[in-house]
């Protein structure tokens, strides 16, 4: 009979996002995508944007063309509209995930609903791979109430956007990186542990609190605003601090793809990207 000994994951590095502005001036923190972490294949992009001040987003993400990627937007506090130029629209409220397939292209805008209060939330980009990239556009749109919870410990609640925790499945589905995203709430001192899928890259990233991350000697705490690229293992352990944390875990398989990237194109060859701005500029997304 085989048993299966799992290895500890622990934190390979960490890396603190870089404040910039995005849209017409949307001002957010880049975690992936920045020179510290430029990607973490699959995942080309990590924006978190968190502000109580309208003037930091009021301006939104007016009309932009993407091809080639999937856009992850996963909504915490506030309303965003979005229009693109297949007649989709939507509206995302406080705890909504809108997961966007671009496949080969749409223009679309992001715009807020509200002209005051919190605006919180993330924005992850996932690559796909050269068979998959100029697939029709597709939406996973999903309201908070069709993201199920687990409590799979004491003092632990997970929402599970993608991927299974107990048996809890997420509603998201693509084959292409099979993503695990989950949002992870800590009781101040609560522990929990979680085996990655094999084979996959993952990363988690604390926004409330801090957490460490990994078992005896290598555990490594996390502070609030830093992310953790793991490695070593599959068998992932969490223990929050003095106080309560909240923290995202997301892993997808690597696709191990020549990446040649323009800021919203995203194909395997340079020649593919040049066809991206012609075929943007002739109106064909």
């Amino acid at each position: 009979m085989n048993t299966v000994t799992h290895q500890h994951a622990r934190v390979a590095r960490t890396v603190r996002g870089q404040a910039t502005s995005d849209g017409a001036g949307v001002k957010l923190t880049r975690v992936i995508g920045g020179q510290a972490l430029p990607e973490l294949d699959p995942f080309l992009l990590l924006d978190e944007f968190g502000t109580d001040r309208a003037e930091d987003y009021i301006a939104g993400f007016p009309e932009h063309p993407h091809r080639g990627f999937e856009t992850v937007t996963y909504m915490l506090d506030g309303r965003m509209r979005h229009k693109d130029n297949h007649g989709n629209e939507g509206l995302l409220v406080p705890g909504s995930v809108q997961w966007m397939t671009a496949g080969r292209g749409l223009v679309h805008s992001e715009m807020p609903e509200q002209e005051s209060g919190r605006m919180r939330g993330f924005q992850l980009w996932v690559n796909l791979p050269a068979k998959e990239k100029m697939t029709d556009p597709r939406y996973q749109e999903f309201a908070p109430a069709q993201i199920p919870v687990a409590s799979p410990a004491p003092g632990v609640s997970v929402k599970v956007i993608a991927g299974d925790v107990d048996g809890v499945r997420g509603p998201i589905d693509q084959p292409a990186t099979a993503p695990l995203y989950l949002d992870i709430a800590l009781d101040a001192g609560a522990a929990w542990q979680y085996a990655l899928p094999p084979g996959h890259n993952a990363f988690v990233y604390l926004y409330e609190g801090d957490a460490s991350v990994g078992e005896g000697d290598e555990a490594r705490v996390l502070a609030t605003h830093e992310l953790g690229v793991l490695g070593g293992g599959d068998l992932l352990v969490l223990k929050a601090g003095a106080a309560d944390a909240r923290l995202i875990l997301v892993a997808g398989r690597p696709l191990r793809e020549p990446v040649a990237r323009h800021g919203p194109f995203v194909m395997n060859t340079r020649q593919e990207l040049m066809q991206a701005f012609v075929d943007f500029q002739e109106g064909r997304f």
